[in-house]
């Protein structure tokens, strides 16, 4: 039922439009949704199976203003500071059946008071650590290795996972350029939160794609995962090249793109923009274009110079501490000058063993004439209120 908020002056009302002031409007949403002025004293319903958010925006509502959100659906509807404040004691991520009410204490400010519904869960495995993000306190669990997860009480978790970085290529030709490797993909930059019930989850820590043999694409990285709830893909090997020929050209798709040995190539894609970039584009047969990393594409080859390595993504805001860079692309092999690292990354180089990838998911660098190096292995990050 339609209600006749706002009152206007000398406005006479029905008895059914008195009724009406106890039944606010619903607002169902099928997907994320940008809160507007017509949402206040109305119920926003999420409804999707999928994770969505509710985007919360300055100058939309005056203080005093509120709206009450539920999420309905099996997804995860996490409400999100937009250009506006929005704090809270609780969760900001809204499970099935959970809810509450955002008040508005100025055009830029709002606290959510939770209505309940459900909260955080507990488990082991992995190595476990206590750490204070945003004033909250937390249990970090870090996955190096494969393992299993414990949860003990079902809830929600926040996760971060880091994919396997790739190799370089390999062009034997001692003329011949390859391509950087891409890093791994990284799902959870943004807070991804899950609920798991009490069970046991594999962990998969994706391991780096290994250095390959003469005139072969670099090896991808592998996913990491958490059971089969949640997966982050490897990154994308770098390319060979045959010399006199554009054979193999074009580096390899995955969580960020191989670069790739022909000018003429597109460097490998990202197999989901959204958690990694592509790869740069070779220079004929005197260099390379850099893997593409999650926090940025690889760089092109020019002249005899590799490409640059495309940036790691920053995640010590998940973990805190100093900056940490992941998942950063692998610079790509010059004739004169291999490619310069990214942040987080390693360069290419002119001769000689490719280098191996450093910090979590980072691609190998690629080379002239040899093999180009290998990736790093992902990560697995879970946390939850302690």
């Amino acid at each position: 039922m339609t209600t006749p908020f706002p009152f206007v002056a000398g406005a006479v009302l029905t008895a059914a439009q008195l009724n009406a002031i106890t039944e606010l409007p619903i607002n169902a949403k099928t997907a994320s949704h940008t809160l507007v002025a017509g949402d206040a004293g109305d119920r926003v319903q999420m409804t999707s199976a999928s994770a969505t958010t509710i985007t919360v925006n300055t100058s939309v509502f005056t203080a005093g203003q509120s709206v009450f959100i539920y999420n309905a659906g099996a997804g995860i509807c996490t409400i999100t500071a937009g250009t506006a404040t929005v704090t809270t004691s609780g969760s900001l991520a809204l499970a099935q059946y959970g809810g509450g009410t955002l008040l508005f204490t100025s055009a830029s400010a709002a606290t959510f008071f939770s209505s309940g519904g459900v909260g955080y869960g507990a488990a082991t495995g992995g190595s476990s650590s206590s750490i204070t993000v945003g004033g909250i306190a937390y249990t970090l669990l870090s996955f190096t290795s494969d393992t299993n997860l414990v949860v003990s009480k079902s809830g929600l978790f926040d996760v971060l996972l880091v994919g396997g970085g790739a190799s370089g290529g390999y062009s034997s030709a001692g003329s011949v350029e390859s391509g950087g490797g891409g890093g791994g993909a990284i799902i959870g930059l943004t807070t991804q939160t899950l609920y798991l019930p009490a069970a046991t989850y594999a962990i998969d820590v994706g391991a780096g794609g290994a250095a390959v043999g003469a005139d072969t694409t670099g090896a991808n990285g592998l996913p990491s995962s958490i059971g089969t709830v949640i997966y982050a893909a490897g990154g994308g090997g770098g390319s060979f090249r045959n010399a006199g020929g554009p054979s193999g050209g074009t580096g390899a798709g995955g969580g960020s793109g191989g670069g790739s040995g022909y000018n003429t190539n597109i460097g490998g894609r990202a197999a989901i923009s959204a958690y990694g970039y592509n790869g740069g584009v070779g220079a004929s047969d005197a260099a390379a274009g850099g893997g593409g990393g999650a926090g940025g594409v690889g760089g092109n080859a020019s002249g005899t110079t590799g490409g640059t390595g495309g940036n790691g993504a920053d995640i010590s805001g998940f973990i805190t501490g100093s900056a940490y860079y992941a998942s950063a692309g692998g610079g790509g092999g010059g004739r004169i000058t291999g490619g310069a690292a990214g942040t987080g990354g390693v360069a290419g180089l002119v001769s000689g063993t490719g280098n191996n990838g450093v910090n979590y998911g980072a691609g190998g660098g690629g080379t002239c004439g040899a093999a180009g190096g290998s990736g790093a292995a992902g990560v697995v990050y879970v946390r939850f209120k302690s």
